[in-house]
């Protein structure tokens, strides 16, 4: 059985360098093939907007959906390290309704940490969740529950200006407690730079290699979500061609008549006669 990591366990691997590696997913099923596969850690992002639910950001996700979908992450995989994602308007209204929805995700999904996005902005909110006793992971860089005041899915951190932007973001999160720091959408170059600065553990999503680790969506790693990949995205499969291929196949056979074959049938017990009569005594009631 895995050991569950903890906070500590994180930041040893961080001071012997090895790199941490966790994904992000969003049921029991994937949760299970995650947590066989050896992640460091699981994200139940609220991406799910995009992949599960096919709406073209993360906004319109609730507390009540992150929370169902972050149960099910848990029972999929009880020994794996899971960080809950504070969906859009859950801890934007005030410190205190930043906490009581903090403490769902610990009291109904039996999270690890919680993750939110944003820096200066939002750096009163991670205070204080951080004073109530809870794991918070930053996510600063290209935040896509910001994605319309971005202009969209952009890379941040390509100016001079955009990066001292990052970079202060970084900092105000960083003396607001965050315990990890996850930089999405930048240059290698302000990874780095952050990276070398910060004695918390910093992990990357399309930041590059020089950090303490990676998150990829499973989406995005299997070949699952065909209406966007990110530049910084590589399928180590294709699970999307497989699964419509099969889909093909299925379609074809029950079409032709193949299928079901004798082997997915089910026997009678007992006589064929005997059934024969109970069916002759029951026609009657379908008059």
């Amino acid at each position: 059985m895995t050991k569950k990591k903890c906070i500590h366990d994180l930041y040893k691997m961080k001071e012997n360098g090895e790199k941490a590696c966790w994904i992000v997913v969003y049921d029991s099923v994937f949760a299970s093939y995650a947590e066989e596969a050896g992640v460091d850690m699981i994200l139940c992002g609220d991406s799910m907007g995009m992949i599960v639910y096919g709406w073209p950001g993360t906004v319109p996700v609730t507390m009540d959906m992150s929370i169902a979908h972050c149960q099910g992450v848990r029972r999929g995989a009880p020994n794996t390290y899971l960080i809950g994602d504070m969906p859009f308007g859950s801890y934007h209204k005030s410190c205190e309704d930043a906490v009581a929805n903090a403490i769902r995700f610990y009291k109904e999904a039996d999270v690890d940490a919680i993750k939110l996005e944003g820096g200066v902005a939002v750096a009163d909110k991670i205070r204080a969740i951080v004073n109530a006793g809870m794991v918070v992971f930053g996510h600063i860089g290209l935040t896509p529950q910001n994605s319309a005041s971005m202009g969209g899915f952009k890379a941040q951190g390509r100016t001079t200006d955009s990066a001292r932007a990052v970079i202060e973001d970084a900092v105000a999160v960083y003396k607001a407690g965050v315990r990890i720091l996850l930089l999405e959408g930048v240059p290698e170059e302000v990874c780095a730079y952050i990276h070398k600065m910060l004695p918390i553990p910093v992990y990357g999503i399309g930041a590059g290699a020089d950090c303490d680790g990676q998150v990829l969506l499973s989406a995005d790693l299997l070949g699952m979500y065909r209406n966007f990949t990110p530049k910084f995205a590589k399928k180590f499969a294709d699970i999307g061609d497989i699964a419509t291929q099969g889909m093909i196949d299925y379609v074809k056979e029950v079409k032709d008549g193949v299928f079901p074959a004798p082997e997915h049938k089910y026997k009678l017990s007992g006589g064929a006669a005997e059934f024969e009569k109970l069916f002759d005594e029951m026609s009657p009631l379908f008059e």
